[in-house]
């Protein structure tokens, strides 16, 4: 919100279906609300802040998506470079492989973000995720696909047939860039979160 010591969330109580751009709070890493009505619950407080000030990112989404904790509550919870999408997040996700329970302290956090390091997610064992961008339309569509990909890692495993990892050479090649591609990975993020905000409003609209 315009200063690096304070953070914008939903406060405490919200359903996701109800809540608006004009509920967001400003909150500091105390928990004290410095603009808006409500307050921040303790949980998100000690995730998002030292994520935000240590890895210095910010955007941070932290979710309990139905796909994504399901590959978490497995004892081997990688995410495998099996298809195109899946191959753009390879390398990129950290792993917290020991639940400690609820995040109720600023350590947790701060532990957290050590083991983000430069990394662009944690996936969080008995838990769930955590995605992160420098703009709000580049974390919503890497947490949105990330979702996608735990889901057909899912389904394909589901049928008990050895999956088909791609080369490191592939995914090298296609997380790299093309001199070809007529749309910058910026403009495909933005364009993607102008979408999908036009399919929110549409059904909203009904």
């Amino acid at each position: 919100p315009g200063r690096d010591d304070c953070y914008l969330i939903l406060p405490f109580g919200l359903h996701w279906s109800e809540a608006r751009a004009s509920d967001m709070i400003v909150f500091d890493e105390s928990g004290s609300t410095l603009e808006g009505e409500g307050v921040v619950e303790l949980s998100a407080q000690c995730i998002h802040a030292p994520i935000h000030r240590i890895c210095g990112v910010r955007v941070v989404l932290h979710t309990h998506q139905p796909w994504a904790l399901a590959l978490n509550m497995l004892k081997d919870n990688r995410l495998l470079p099996a298809n195109q999408t899946a191959a753009f997040f390879h390398g990129h996700i950290a792993y917290d492989d020991n639940y400690t329970g609820t995040a109720d302290s600023l350590e947790e956090g701060e532990r957290l973000a050590r083991l983000m390091g430069d990394k662009q997610m944690v996936f969080m064992k008995n838990h769930g995720v955590i995605v992160t961008g420098n703009t709000i339309a580049q974390a919503y569509k890497r947490l949105y696909k990330l979702e996608r990909v735990c889901r057909t890692q899912g389904l394909a495993m589901s049928t008990g047939r050895p999956l088909a990892v791609l080369s490191d050479d592939i995914v090298a090649q296609v997380q790299g860039p093309s001199d070809n591609d007529r749309h910058s990975r910026a403009e495909r993020e933005h364009l993607y979160f102008e979408a999908m905000m036009r399919v929110r409003r549409a059904f909203s609209d009904r």
